[in-house]
């Protein structure tokens, strides 16, 4: 007679995998989104460039550069942001915590981390709702350029859903990763 093995140390096993999967996975999730950035930041950093040579060599003025500088810097640092948390890269002011050290800076840490999640929710709920109020009435930036804004939006509801995803993922991080992450700053 056959019967799956319902011990406790059978279950303790596979709930830590599991989440250590999904924070790898989000982890990943975050690193991927990030090339994304990257490429936002070079195409607005090439916008720039060729606003500068049409301007002031060409003498001709510029209409979409501007614009889409804008949209691609900020939507970079959007979609970057999920990625600045995964790898520690954020601001962050550790007078307090560090002095407190043990138990007392771990908690601070998560109990930070809980507020920042609520904020990231709070902040994806209403961008999502914003996101599909402007694709769903066509809106248009209004400009001379006048693209639809839709795409100029869509990294804010991206980048804090990643934000928030990966604020739970360092929440639920295991503070000594088998992976050489033993940051503990969850």
């Amino acid at each position: 007679m056959t019967s799956r093995s319902s011990s406790p140390t059978a279950t303790s096993r596979s709930g830590p995998g599991v989440i250590r999967a999904c924070v790898r996975g989000v982890d990943w999730l975050s690193a991927a989104v990030a090339v994304l950035a990257g490429v936002l930041l070079v195409a607005g950093v090439l916008a720039i460039c060729h606003m500068v040579f049409v301007r002031y060599v060409l003498g001709q003025s510029t209409v979409w550069q501007t614009e889409f500088t804008t949209a691609s810097i900020t939507g970079a640092m959007l979609l970057g942001a999920p990625y600045v948390l995964a790898t520690g890269g954020h601001v962050a002011v550790t007078a307090l915590p560090d002095a407190l050290g043990g138990l007392s800076r771990r908690m601070m840490q998560y109990l930070a981390s809980l507020i920042s999640l609520a904020f990231c929710l709070a902040l994806a709920y209403a961008s999502w709702h914003y996101f599909i109020e402007t694709y769903s009435m066509g809106w248009t930036t209004g400009t001379v350029w006048n693209p639809p804004l839709w795409p100029m939006l869509l990294p804010l509801p991206v980048g804090i859903s990643l934000l928030s995803l990966q604020y739970m993922a360092e929440i639920l991080r295991p503070k000594h990763d088998d992976c050489g992450d033993q940051r503990g700053d969850g």
